[in-house]
């Protein structure tokens, strides 16, 4: 994952010291939530209830379930696959799984990348699934706006910051996280670039996800099969501001700086020039018999540009698999190009022999024609 671009004229500036103690604390109480509710009302009630006074300096967490329950979001189940559809801006990864369907990771309209767009089905109506919140970060300002409201004037004009926090997994870690989905009156990130570090090194990268990290606390004491979708972060007042600041828009990585676009296999299938869910997905488990994987790699292979005049024809071997590529001399050059791409996306490799095909399926090759052998195997 890209740092940001450093920046080499930030002055250098002394750190501030961090606080001495963080505080998370679990909101109980909360009623079940629906359509239309006062959901900042229905906080503000909680928190009196059980005794949490709520300082300008405090940061509430929200679970991104109720906010989307209050919005309205849910929509018949029957309409999910159609609804993944309407709220996908770009495929980055599709597996299929034992059970014929589909599980796809994409770039939600919310904008974080979440499997199913974070299309939620659990601890909902029978028949029905829910939807992320539309603009999390408007939500976020709309909750601040509201909690202003009910507690002027024992704050004087000042509010708590409010997260939007939803759950994810990320990219070589084990395991899901609470992360920042939107924000109003958060700093959303601590740049520390321009900064001394303790040896009075100037740092150029460290840039830290203040947003996520409150979500990420938040979410030990609040569960996700307690009931409490909310929680109190205390003590971090110094990234609590006055206006609503930038939200959580700005935490999600785009452009030049994602370097995760795409999935391994989806990087290999967009170089060949595939259109998205053009060829069949790959299954969730990786591996599985060399025949198949070859097979899926040859229809990968001719999908897309294709494989012009070449044919290919595959044959089982001791150790692997074996294709036969043959047809004018320049389209099979194109096509053992596409085919190693393509096996190297189900983890196998190749070796080229030239001239070891004298015919395929049993005919000779006919004058200006060439062939040769893609010897296939598990990867080492």
């Amino acid at each position: 994952m890209s740092a940001p671009a450093p920046h080499p004229g930030a002055p250098a500036t002394t750190p501030q010291p961090p606080p001495p103690e963080v505080l998370a604390l679990s909101v109980p109480g909360l009623p079940e939530v629906g359509a239309g509710d006062d959901l900042a009302g229905l906080v503000a009630r909680a928190c009196a209830a059980a005794g949490i006074a709520l300082g300008a300096g405090d940061v509430v967490v929200v679970a991104s379930k109720v906010v989307a329950k209050a919005e309205g979001r849910a929509v018949p189940a029957e309409t999910r696959e159609q609804a993944l559809d309407e709220q996908s801006v770009r495929l980055v990864a599709e597996r299929g799984l034992p059970d014929g369907r589909t599980t796809r990771v994409v770039q939600s309209r919310s904008g974080p990348v979440m499997a199913a767009a974070g299309i939620d089905a659990s601890d909902v109506a029978e028949g029905t699934v829910l939807l992320l919140p539309a603009d999390p970060d408007a939500s976020a300002r709309a909750l601040r706006t509201r909690l202003r409201a009910l507690l002027e004037p024992a704050l004087g004009g000042g509010a708590p910051a409010v997260v939007v926090s939803d759950t994810s997994g990320r990219p070589w870690r084990d395991g899901v996280t609470d992360f920042a989905l939107g924000a109003a009156g958060l700093e959303v990130l601590d740049d520390a670039r321009g900064r001394l570090d303790r040896s009075g090194r100037v740092m150029e990268v460290t840039v830290r996800g203040v947003a996520d990290e409150v979500a990420a606390l938040a979410d030990l004491v609040k569960g996700k099969a307690a009931g409490t979708p909310v929680a109190v972060v205390r003590g971090l007042g110094a990234h609590v501001t006055d206006d609503d600041g930038s939200g959580a828009a700005r935490l999600v990585r785009t452009g030049p700086g994602d370097w995760f676009a795409f999935g391994h296999v989806e990087a290999v299938r967009a170089a060949l020039g595939l259109a998205e869910r053009e060829v069949a997905p790959p299954p969730i488990a990786p591996g599985g018999p060399v025949p198949a994987r070859v097979a899926r790699a040859v229809d990968v292979a001719a999908a897309g540009p294709g494989l012009g005049h070449a044919a290919v024809s595959a044959q089982a071997s001791s150790d692997g698999a074996a294709l036969a590529v043959s047809g004018p001399p320049y389209d099979v050059g194109a096509a053992v190009e596409r085919l190693r791409a393509a096996l190297w996306a189900e983890r196998l490799d190749v070796d080229v022999v030239p001239g070891a095909v004298r015919s395929v399926d049993g005919e000779e090759l006919v004058d200006a024609s060439v062939a040769v052998e893609l010897r296939v195997g598990e990867r080492s």
